[in-house]
């Protein structure tokens, strides 16, 4: 096994987890400053980070193959979360905020 200095799965995982919770409408999108919801990009993702499981199978140490399969875990089940949700009506970037909008703040 070749002599890595940088963790390159718990690397991986760590970058691309608030990434993926982010597409999930979980997070605010750090650009942006805004909730957003992409969750066909989120599944391409949980299922690049499935496919990393399945190819590092009985080569990564417990510490990685327990983090890689509990972020793995979460994201499914959030996925899960909002596709029983309905989608959110788009936003325009010029609308005036309505009145109820208005109470609410």
């Amino acid at each position: 096994m070749p002599n890595r200095t940088l963790p390159l799965v718990p690397t991986l995982v760590t970058m691309l987890h608030p990434q993926v919770m982010a597409l999930l409408g979980k997070l605010a999108n750090p650009m942006t400053g805004k909730i957003e919801r992409d969750l066909t990009a989120a599944k391409a993702w949980i299922d690049l980070l499935g496919e990393l499981e399945e190819k590092t199978e009985g080569r990564l140490s417990d510490d990685e193959r327990r983090m890689l399969a509990h972020v793995l875990s979460e994201l499914r089940m959030n996925y899960l979360d909002e596709m029983s949700k309905p989608a959110p009506a788009p936003v325009e970037a010029d609308a005036e905020p309505t009145e109820a909008a208005e109470e609410k703040s």
